[in-house]
């Protein structure tokens, strides 16, 4: 008999589900998030389980890593792509579990990459580098604005960075001054954790071959690259150039019937990351590159600014995968030509 085993992953419990071949239940317990635990429960089923599916929730890791470690075959399920139950009067945190394990058991489950855990830790470094940049940005803007409503004096972005602490105070009247000065040392701060994770991402990945491919690209410095490599993961899990603009967003989701549009598919489905990444690449690619910015041109003449951007940032994903696919550096004649 083969067993099937689905886990609702929450903030502080989990609730594990296994089932039969026939769906009966053959365990469905509420357990607090403990790895020892979780794995003494689990133990019993180990010689018939076919694998455990875990939510791909926002605190996954610990728990898929630690079932692996334990030598337990593990799916991450993909939440958005995951088919709800039909008709279904109630459902609760049970229920869940159990679907999950149901759909394992008839072979439908959307599953997520699961990025070795190596590589993911670089990949959260650069993420984290992303809500610093947002951070620091928010207080040279908030310092800018403090300045101007009590000075009436609007600097540009070079002269907020050419401040110190003693013009701030000259500036601003007191107590306004204590608040001026904090929030300088707290974007200078941002700006020097960010100069040290940029540090650290690129000493790993600098040697790598795929890093220097995706440097060729136009408008790709070492913090777009960067990001391309780590959540492009293996180039291997595409099944296409298509696939893999539609993981970066750089696809429309529109749904046509007979040349009619019916509807939308989900924006938000796919890399967020990817998607930031190709479209900054687009925006410098149609500066810095004169074929691609003759591309931009055309299709801006015809559409809007902003479809035009999408447009080339489309055209990059998909060199993108062909370069790591075969290896190759990337040829403006055969992806713009």
């Amino acid at each position: 008999m083969t067993l099937y085993c689905g886990i609702d992953l929450h903030a502080n419990n989990s609730v594990i589900s296994v089932i039969d071949d026939h769906d009966n239940v053959v365990y469905e317990k509420r357990h607090p998030n403990d790895l020892p635990l979780i794995r003494d429960v689990l133990e019993p089923f180990r010689d018939a389980l076919l694998a455990c599916v875990v939510e791909s929730t926002y605190n996954w890791y610990w728990l898929v890593d630690g079932l692996m470690d334990a030598g337990f075959d593990v799916r991450l399920a993909h939440t958005g792509a995951i088919p709800q139950y039909v008709g279904i009067k109630h459902g609760n945190d049970q229920t869940d579990a159990r679907h999950l394990a149901h759909l394992l058991r008839l072979g439908i489950l959307p599953e997520g990459h699961i990025e070795p855990r190596e590589q993911r830790a670089i990949r959260d470094l650069l993420r984290r580098r992303l809500l610093f940049v947002r951070q620091k940005t928010l207080h040279h803007l908030s310092l800018q604005s403090l300045i101007a409503r009590h000075t009436g004096e609007r600097l540009t972005a070079n002269q907020i960075k050419a401040l110190d602490t003693e013009a701030i105070a000259q500036k601003l009247p007191d107590p306004v001054s204590l608040g001026g000065q904090i929030t300088h040392l707290a974007r200078d701060w941002y700006e020097q954790a960010i100069g040290q994770l940029e540090h650290e991402v690129l000493k790993q990945l600098k040697p790598r071959r795929e890093y220097q491919l995706l440097s060729s690209m136009p408008g790709v410095g070492k913090v777009l690259a960067s990001t391309i490599l780590l959540e492009t993961g293996s180039i291997d899990r595409f099944a296409s150039p298509g696939h893999y603009a539609s993981y970066a967003r750089c696809v429309n989701s529109e749904r046509i019937s007979n040349g009619k549009l019916k509807g939308r598919g989900n924006k938000r489905n796919g890399n967020k990351y990817l998607a930031w990444a190709f479209m900054e690449a687009a925006h410098y690619a149609a500066i810095w590159s004169p074929e691609i910015k003759r591309f931009y041109q055309r299709r801006q003449a015809k559409r809007h600014i902003l479809v035009a951007k999408k447009t080339v940032a489309n055209k990059l994903a998909r060199a993108c995968y062909h370069m790591l696919k075969r290896q190759e550096p990337f040829d403006v004649t055969r992806a713009f030509g």
